[in-house]
């Protein structure tokens, strides 16, 4: 399985939602399945995700992460495919700060803000 670390946007997150998977635009991927290196893979889509939110309006600057894992790494993906969603918690968050887990069957709730 190859593991792909997705830089996104709440609002891109969203779109996707409403489709059958997410946008695969951009992925990191980890060099092995070490822990430090998905941690490394993840704060990097992290990164990318922070330039993909710098400008978006108030309320939606919160870097977003989509974790998915497929047989190979052009492989398209649905939501099966996901093994979960880190987000931000907040607006202001620090680009050094950890991003929050969110199981794919929580995604509905946190774009509703529930």
């Amino acid at each position: 399985m190859t593991r792909r670390y997705v830089p996104s946007t709440l609002p891109r997150l969203a779109e996707d939602w409403e489709r059958e998977g997410p946008s695969l635009t951009d992925p990191v991927l980890a060099e092995d399945d070490g822990e430090e290196t998905e941690y490394a893979a993840l704060m990097t889509a992290a990164d990318a995700s922070a330039e993909l939110v710098a400008g978006l309006p108030a309320g939606q600057r919160r870097r977003v992460v989509v974790v998915v894992e497929t047989a190979t790494t052009d492989a398209p993906a649905t939501w099966r495919e996901v093994v979960a969603v880190h987000v931000d918690d907040r607006d202001d968050a620090h680009p050094d700060d950890d991003l929050a887990w969110w199981a794919t069957q929580e995604v509905g709730d946190l774009l509703t803000g529930r």
